[in-house]
């Protein structure tokens, strides 16, 4: 059968430029789904996306003008259903077969096979394959319901639609045109009230021709390009922008280059669909203001690209993708500078007022500012960041880290009250540094304001130095503490406070940072630290209830603002975190290439110091690839299925019970082995301690095929329970080497 390739381009009103690239791949990838799955195109056909603030398109190969005829085996009924003691049709049967469009003609013909265990009646007949014209209406209709559309618009159609009088339809912005070829032929189908054609629309200021013809599916690009002036790739497009912004920071000189922002560049690619970079530039003056809110100004209000120096340094020039390509392009520069100067002077503006005040004057209006209903006031909550702060620093560094961290969390959150955090919330942190500096604090604890935040994504970098970390961990803990508290846990897909990344960021500061830090202790230390701030304000509040009693003033009621509260904490809080935590950590450790038996192995110990946990893989990695080590992983499995039917086993073991050779000869092999793994383990040396238990395994395996271990004497049972029990308890310092065994 012949084929011929396929374009399907909707032209729409500009579309939403976030969930472009989105919607574009969504709409090539579903159309081509549902054709191959109809039998028009092949499973290996080529796909093509194309998309532009205009019009979603796509581009199949191969894609037949019919399908081909398949059969299809019915089943009917059970031969006992169907047909009688005789043989002949069943009035059952027969209305069956007439549902099908048969009738008793086809009777003979029935296949009989069994299904279970009874023998049933099957129909076989062929089924005529769909024309293009009807696969392409179903794949269309498909794609369109399926599109991950953000926010769908319910708009009127058009008088001399396919669609007559007032109907309406819904789609993420209103359709004008609908193109459909095979080859050079037009397909003839219908969507959101429109006919398909062979036309459509280019650039609205630019194109040469109006409307642009598409001779065949194979020149649509190429005739948007020529005639329309748009580049109909999304991703020839973003590339074009990416060659033009190196080219014109080239012009420019003295090293400059564009601030790096991947989803700019989309963003900016789905806004234009036939980019011309323009540079512009702005007031040296603005330069006094630091370059994160310039930058943050220009990338999210204006979607430009500032220049930054040859040592990194924020320059006044940015560059504009214009969407226009004029002879002259000073009115399209002069009409950019004029827009971005009041915003910079709004930058400007908010930051000279916030530097009129300290950010210690600050710190008592967070009083004012609600946290969480469940979890009191970010004054609250502040303090309770520092009190675990002050714990952890004095834990790694005493009493200067101590204090250093305390004073750095006082002032971690009084920037939220500022101006220029209230326009540019993402700069919370990054102005507290820039003002603690302006009030004269030290460095470390500048640095400590500024990266407490950290890390704010995967890959991110961790705090600088010592205070911001302690700062850093103790504002996760006290998060994850107390959402999981209050119950407001993640679910699938949602994770409104964030609390994998900041489990995450607990994990990456212990394990990168080698901190001496356990998680239990971390976790019971944030808990305590919760629940005593819980009972000093209930303390607190009881006591006002008393005096309002006493004084009748507005009855004696205290409303509880927050409804903080001691009695939502409790054991379960711990247990539920702990064990999020180390999924969390099982996560990380697969993205870092460990595989899930090593990672398993190590992570179901629950390592509680997580600067070990790399050296503890490595060491199981090294044991796996010994030749003793399927064996012994299949022993220490076996021994945690008997200990764990044994229940409570003491790990004591007399002499003068050991009665077979297999069995003494294990205890003197332990007696040997154990005491230098043990040593080794305690030294830091995992690699070498599991290389060391490796020599037990002809011992292991003599006993297995020798030693009954549940002896009907209860005494000889026990001991050799207690001998397997010392013997789990040496193999799995380092992992669980049972999971291991395949």
């Amino acid at each position: 059968m012949t084929t011929r390739n396929l374009l399907v381009e909707l032209l729409v009103e500009e579309l939403p430029p976030k969930a472009l690239k989105k919607l574009g791949e969504a709409f090539a990838d579903v159309l081509a789904d549902s054709l191959k799955a109809q039998g028009l195109a092949p499973r290996d056909a080529a796909i093509t996306h194309f998309a532009t603030p205009r019009r979603l398109a796509a581009h199949v190969t191969g894609v037949a003008g019919q399908a081909a005829n398949k059969a299809v085996v019915q089943k009917l009924m059970p031969v006992s259903v169907g047909l009688d003691a005789s043989g002949n049709a069943t009035p059952a049967l027969l209305k069956r077969l007439q549902a099908l469009g048969a009738d008793a003609a086809a009777v003979p013909g029935l296949k009989r096979a069994m299904d279970g265990k009874a023998e049933a009646l099957f129909y076989e007949i062929v089924v005529t394959g769909p024309t293009l014209a009807e696969g392409l209406q179903k794949a269309l209709d498909e794609t369109i319901a399926k599109l991950p559309i953000p926010k769908a618009m319910t708009y009127q159609l058009e008088a001399d639609c396919a669609l007559p009088g007032w109907s309406s339809v819904s789609f993420v912005r209103p359709v004008h045109g609908l193109v459909a070829l095979h080859g050079q032929d037009v397909v003839h189908v219908q969507a959101l009230g429109l006919k398909s054609g062979n036309t459509t629309q280019g650039h609205r200021f630019e194109a040469t021709v109006s409307p642009v013809v598409i001779k065949d599916a194979d020149s649509y690009a190429e005739a948007l390009y020529k005639d329309g002036a748009v580049i109909a790739s999304f991703a020839d497009r973003r590339a074009e922008i990416v060659r033009q912004i190196a080219v014109a920071a080239s012009r420019v000189g003295g090293g400059v280059k564009a601030v790096e922002d991947e989803a700019l560049l989309d963003e900016v690619t789905a806004l234009v669909e036939r980019p011309n970079i323009l540079v512009c530039e702005f007031d040296k003056q603005f330069l006094e203001v630091p370059p994160e809110c310039l930058i943050l100004t220009m990338k999210a209000n204006q979607k430009y690209f500032p220049l930054l120096d040859s040592h990194g340094r924020l320059t006044n020039r940015f560059l504009v993708v214009s969407n226009v390509s004029p002879a002259d392009p000073s009115a399209v520069i002069g009409g950019n500078e004029r827009v971005v100067r009041p915003r910079l002077a709004d930058a400007k503006f908010f930051f000279d007022q916030d530097r009129k005040k300290t950010l210690a004057s600050r710190v008592e209006g967070l009083s004012k500012v609600v946290y969480h209903n469940k979890l009191g006031t970010q004054g609250e909550r502040m303090q309770r960041v520092r009190a675990i702060a002050r714990a952890i620093g004095h834990q790694i560094g005493g009493p200067s880290l101590s204090e250093n961290a305390y004073a750095a969390a006082t002032f971690a959150k009084a920037d939220l009250l500022t101006d220029m955090v209230g326009e540019f919330p993402e700069l919370q942190g990054v102005m507290g540094g820039y003002y603690a500096r302006h009030d004269g604090e030290l460095d470390n604890i500048a640095f400590a304001i500024e990266d407490h935040y950290k890390p704010r994504f995967a890959g991110d970098e961790l705090p600088r130095n010592s205070v911001a970390l302690v700062v850093a961990l103790a504002d996760k803990l006290e998060t994850l503490v107390g959402m999981f508290g209050i119950g407001s846990l993640p679910t699938g897909d949602r994770d409104p406070f964030a609390l994998r990344r900041h489990a995450l960021g607990v994990i990456r500061m212990l394990s990168e940072r080698d901190l001496p830090l356990e998680v239990g202790e971390l976790l019971t230390g944030a808990f305590k630290v919760l629940t005593d701030a819980a009972l000093q304000r209930e303390f607190f509040e009881s006591q006002q209830e008393k005096e309002l009693e006493q004084k009748k003033l507005a009855g004696g009621t205290i409303i509880h603002a927050y409804g903080f509260s001691p009695r939502i904490f409790d054991a379960s809080t711990l247990v539920n975190l702990s064990g999020f935590i180390y999924d969390r950590l099982s996560g990380y450790l697969r993205d870092q290439g460990y595989n899930a038996h090593e990672v398993d192995a190590v992570v179901s110990l629950r390592p509680q110091r997580l600067g070990d946990v790399p050296k503890r893989l490595a060491a199981v990695r090294a044991f796996a690839a010994l030749p003793e080590a399927p064996a012994l992983a299949a022993a220490n499995k076996r021994i945690g299925n008997i200990l764990k039917k044994a229940q409570a086993v003491d790990p004591h073991v007399s002499e003068v019970l050991l009665q077979e050779p297999a069995e003494k000869a294990l205890y003197a092999a332990m007696q040997e082995v154990t005491p230098k793994a043990k040593a080794q383990f305690e030294a830091g040396d995992y690699t070498k301690s599991l290389q060391t238990l490796a020599a037990l395994r002809a011992p292991v395996d003599a006993f297995f095929e020798n030693v009954m271990v549940n002896a009907e004497a209860i005494d000889l049972r026990l001991n050799r329970q207690g001998l397997l029990q010392t013997l789990h308890n040496a193999m799995n310092q380092v992992a669980d080497l049972s999971k291991l065994a395949t």
